[in-house]
């Protein structure tokens, strides 16, 4: 986007935060990680930390569906929703930088993947799976777990997707700590993280 193409190298005096928005150029901070975990929560309260824009993908979803994520499940099914999603975070990721909070699943299409390998800078919000369930189980409208064990479920859902999360430029573990604690470790992070250890240069992460 053109603020950041015309963005300056930050000076020495320059604060962490500024420093690793000018580092990251048209990329977007890519937020990944199982359904509870609180890759939205951390999401909404990083990005005014950075100055930049969040983005829910499910939200987003919605808005151009027209629907529920529950209601393109049950009318669509899931491979519909996927493929959904796959349009609307390669959607997102051209129009960076933003923290993008993307879906549980979003890794399991190679696309995405490389899209955000491409044009993101990926965290993996990982969290045991006790803590996964007792979350979880508050909220009954992720379709997956809707009639089904928590447990299994989460279980199920990690051993498919934990490979593909293992991938991230930055992991972080999820537990119960203020909020502001855990964005405070995702700045620490990103700012020893190596592919923001200089400012991008215009455009950098721009698809081709």
């Amino acid at each position: 986007m053109t603020r950041f193409a015309s963005a300056k190298e930050p000076s020495f005096a320059a604060t962490r935060e500024e420093r690793i928005r000018a580092a990251l150029g048209t990329r977007s901070i890519v937020m990944v990680g199982m359904p509870g975990c609180g890759k939205s929560a951390l999401g909404k309260r990083l990005a005014p930390r950075l100055g930049l824009p969040f983005v829910d993908v499910d939200d987003e979803i919605e808005r151009a569906a027209g629907k529920t994520i529950r209601e393109i499940f049950a009318d669509h099914g899931e491979a519909s929703f996927r493929d959904g999603e796959r349009k609307v975070i390669a959607r997102l990721l051209a129009g960076g930088p933003q923290v993008l909070a993307t879906g549980g699943g979003a890794l399991m299409h190679e696309e995405t993947r490389a899209n955000i390998r491409l044009q993101g800078v990926s965290i993996w919000v990982k969290a045991d799976a006790a803590l996964l369930v007792r979350r979880v189980a508050k909220r009954n409208t992720r379709p997956l777990f809707e009639g089904r064990d928590p447990e299994a479920v989460v279980q199920e859902l990690m051993a498919a997707r934990h490979p593909l999360y293992a991938g991230a430029d930055i992991i972080v573990e999820s537990r119960d700590v203020p909020h502001e604690h855990m964005v405070e470790e995702i700045i620490e992070a990103l700012a020893r993280c190596p592919l923001l250890a200089t400012p991008a240069a215009p455009g950098s992460g721009a698809a081709p």
